[in-house]
């Protein structure tokens, strides 16, 4: 797998160009160069216990992005997958002291431990401090080590002393109620790739493309097992069967669910996993009270997720609820039970298996669909991508041969085109076939039909996209086989005229349509979409 290429001026700048454009983005945080911590700009009016949290960079937008009114007060940063050192701490703790006391929200991760502990240390006669360590990583759980590593439940933790804070509960209640939020938190992760320290030159795990790492770190190590990749649901249903032996859950019991992505995971990706979870706990009998799905605690541009279940009780819940602007803190989660229904899309009535076979057409939707990978191929340098897989979606479900009128399979096949495949081609081949059908309809013979559905097809085509002859479309296969029917010739000299419109495709660089994204590198590049025309047209041809 090929490291991440990060946008950056210099590896050694890297975290404080990023911290930089960080407080800029946000005016609401400060930096203190000296010893170097993030903080609220504003002091709540009424003393309070502060809230520092802090660790090595990399697991953006935890914990710089909590920073705020409700959550935390500070934050150190460290280097990337670092700790940040004991006077960094110190200092923020001294920052966010107004005599009523700090507390330290700590991951359990070695040097996280000790370098808050020496903070403590340091400042045992000047500030009076408590902490909770975070230990959730149930990949890491053992009766020996240094136990369950620190992970997705430690934002939960920080929103519920934050908000705690923000009532004016003492020091001891900050301390009591955020190691019990913490001590009913349990969390699993996996990857599918792993991820890339700036300047580099490797990935922190190699996979194979069939491997997944399950019980990944958030500081890029690798997993506690190796293993072929699995479907999404059977996956989950692995992962919380760990996290529910480990908290011990019964059915009935209310959870806070964190589904978080760990640098490179898609929204897409979040969602689905997001609805297995839901779909699995609804089986289990566990209720789940609050809902958060985004990226939130990462491992720089590792590919993959986490799941964080935290069991509920009525305090945990109400602090959980409280408001907050910290910057990356969700401005609505998800309340109550989540209901998971079965999502389709209706059929389109675009079947075309009864009646007589037509062999042209049927040829014609047999070479596209035999072609899927080359038009991708084609598509992937010439425009987005997308065209083999939106062929697929339109002509996929048809069962060959075609069977019908002519004009009955192509109304069914504009159909499917501007149902199932949808974008740019799916409109464009869509309004073709339909003018084709409508031609089909009435005409006595297959030259007449396609002269007239052509020439009106043309023109529709044209006048949606503003395509013309030498924009590299499917207009330059289009537009010789109109001229060609008008003029009445054969259906052979018509699809050789298509052909060669499609060819000169290769000679230009396209101003409309989706090619036109990649300008100079279409160049050479067959339009993927004049190619299909001309196939129709030749399958036409040879019937005849």
């Amino acid at each position: 797998m090929t490291p991440h290429e990060y946008v950056l001026n210099s590896p050694d700048t890297f975290i404080t160009d990023a911290l930089r454009g960080f407080v800029a983005a946000h005016p609401s945080i400060a930096w203190q160069p000296d010893p170097g911590f993030l903080h609220r700009r504003d002091v709540p009016e009424e003393p309070r216990v502060g809230v520092i949290s802090g660790g090595g960079s990399g697991h953006e937008p935890m914990h710089s992005g909590m920073i705020g009114a409700g959550m935390i007060d500070a934050a150190c940063p460290g280097l990337v997958f670092t700790s940040p050192n004991a006077l960094q701490i110190a200092g923020a703790t001294r920052w966010a002291d107004q005599g009523n006391g700090v507390l330290h929200i700590v991951k359990n991760y070695t040097g996280d431990v000790m370098n808050f502990r020496i903070a403590r240390h340091m400042l045992r006669d000047d500030v009076a401090t408590d902490h909770i360590i975070v230990a959730d990583d149930v990949a890491t759980e053992s009766e020996t080590g240094p136990g369950r590593r620190g992970t997705g439940a430690t934002i939960i933790v920080e929103k519920v002393c934050g908000a705690a804070a923000a009532r004016g509960h003492d020091l001891d209640h900050l301390a009591e109620i955020g190691q019990r939020t913490a001590d009913n938190a349990r969390s699993i992760a996996v990857a599918y790739r792993g991820c890339t320290v700036p300047g580099a030159g490797a990935l922190t795990f190699e996979l194979e493309p069939d491997e997944m790492e399950f019980g990944v770190g958030i500081h890029g190590e690798a997993g506690e097992e190796r293993t072929t990749r699995v479907g999404a649901r059977e996956l989950i249903s692995l992962m919380l069967e760990r996290i529910s032996e480990s908290l011990g859950l019964q059915k009935g019991e209310q959870v806070i669910c964190l589904v978080n992505g760990l640098g490179s995971a898609h929204p897409l990706e979040l969602s689905l996993v997001f609805g297995e979870v839901a779909a699995e706990l609804d089986i289990r009998g566990i209720a789940v009270e609050r809902s958060m799905v985004g990226t939130f605690v990462t491992a720089l541009d590792m590919t993959g997720f986490s799941i964080t279940l935290v069991r509920l009780d009525d305090e945990v819940l109400s602090l959980f609820d409280d408001e907050t602007d910290a910057p990356a803190w969700p401005s609505t989660i998800a309340r109550g039970r989540p209901t998971v229904s079965d999502i389709t899309f209706a059929e389109p009535d675009d079947s075309a298996a009864d009646g007589t076979e037509s062999g042209w057409l049927s040829d014609f939707v047999g070479r596209v669909l035999d072609s899927i990978d080359d038009l991708t191929a084609l598509d992937q340098q010439a425009g987005d991508g997308d065209f083999g897989t939106n062929m697929k979606a339109a002509l996929g479900h048809f069962d060959l041969p075609l069977r019908g009128t002519d004009a009955e399979i192509l109304t069914a096949i504009s159909t499917s085109y501007l149902v199932r495949a949808g974008g740019t081609s799916g409109a464009v081949f869509g309004v073709l076939f339909r003018e084709l059908a409508q031609a089909f309809g009435t005409a006595d013979h297959i030259a007449s039909a396609l002269r007239e559905g052509t020439a009106t097809a043309l023109a529709e085509i044209k006048d949606l996209g503003g395509a013309d002859v030498g924009d590299n479309t499917v207009v330059d296969a289009l537009s010789p086989a109109a001229r060609a029917l008008s003029d009445e010739e054969s259906l052979s000299a018509v699809a050789d005229k298509a052909q060669e419109g499609a060819e000169s495709t290769r000679d230009t660089t396209a101003s409309k349509g989706r090619a036109s994204y990649v300008g100079e590198n279409a160049r050479g590049v067959v339009d993927p979409g004049a190619l299909v025309i001309s196939w129709l047209y030749r399958a036409a041809a040879e019937s005849a």
